[in-house]
């Protein structure tokens, strides 16, 4: 276990959502600007990916992520990187627009096919796979939710399971930190699971607890939605202290922390973009 004296501080903010996921309510540059006050070293935009945004799935309601490219990599002094928050829709495991293929560009060229996945995720240096509507697993076992959330993480392009402990799905703790473990890919511990959302407090201690008991590493973030959230760490630092959780297992504590993360998992950064500083 850790024994440093210092206060806990957090340099990263990797999962967070602008104007674009329709429930939020700020620009990428005020949450950059929010995020050069507060001394975030590293922001990551993570627009949903998912059915809340719209009805029919056409990928020109999707060509936000594929002009990532203008998006300084370093902007107000804080490093940017593009991401997603993909759906996770079925036990599978399976994430949001797999199975949705296009032949034609935003602009009605054709162009070769290509799923609305692909399109997506190739102008992301990672991704944030979440249950969010969780109907498909009403009737789902332990040993179901368990494999769903194993094969997320198994996804490529994904990076951090996205607040499991909130979603309600009870799984099998221990086996899903181990694919991660395997896979090099971090778990959520997310602020507004705890500050927001009373219920879910229980599954996500035991969640932090197995984690710190597995050496497991996590990303904490805020899933902020406005700009004001941005790196507001209220609870989640002074919780990891007092159960003197392993710092180095946080993920999220410095940039060349989270770089180094990205590194390990063997994640390809987004397509035609910038490189990313430090990486």
């Amino acid at each position: 276990m850790s024994t440093q004296t210092e206060p806990l501080r957090l340099a990263c903010d990797t999962h967070t959502h602008t104007i674009f996921s329709r429930h939020a309510y700020s620009t990428i540059e005020e949450n950059v600007r929010t995020a050069a006050e507060r001394g975030i070293e590293l922001l990551g935009s993570t627009d949903h990916f998912s059915d809340m945004l719209y009805l029919q799935r056409d990928i020109r309601n999707y060509q936000y992520y594929n002009n990532y490219r203008v998006w300084p990599r370093k902007w107000h002094g804080v490093t940017l990187l593009h991401g997603a928050e993909a759906d996770i829709v079925n036990l599978h495991g399976d994430l949001y627009g797999a199975d949705d293929v296009f032949a034609t560009s935003i602009d009605g060229t054709p162009v070769e096919p290509i799923s609305m996945q692909d399109y997506v995720f190739r102008r992301c240096d990672y991704v944030v796979a979440s249950v969010h509507n969780k109907w498909f697993a009403r009737n789902a076992t332990i040993g179901q939710a368990t494999d769903m959330y194993v094969r997320a993480l198994e996804h490529p392009k994904v990076l951090t399971l996205g607040h499991s402990g909130r979603s309600g799905i009870r799984y099998d703790i221990d086996t899903v930190l181990e694919a991660a473990r395997v896979n090099h890919k971090l778990i959520e511990i997310n602020e507004y699971s705890f500050t927001h959302v009373e219920k879910s407090h229980e599954m996500c201690l035991e969640i932090l607890e197995r984690c710190a008991e597995t050496n497991t590493p996590i990303a904490v973030n805020t899933d902020s939605h406005i700009s004001a959230e941005i790196g507001d760490f209220r609870y989640v630092p002074k919780l990891l202290e007092e159960m003197h959780f392993p710092r180095e297992l946080i993920a999220t504590r410095s940039a060349d922390a989270f770089l180094d993360a990205l590194r390990a998992a063997n994640i390809a950064p987004a397509e035609e973009c910038e490189p990313i500083p430090g990486l």
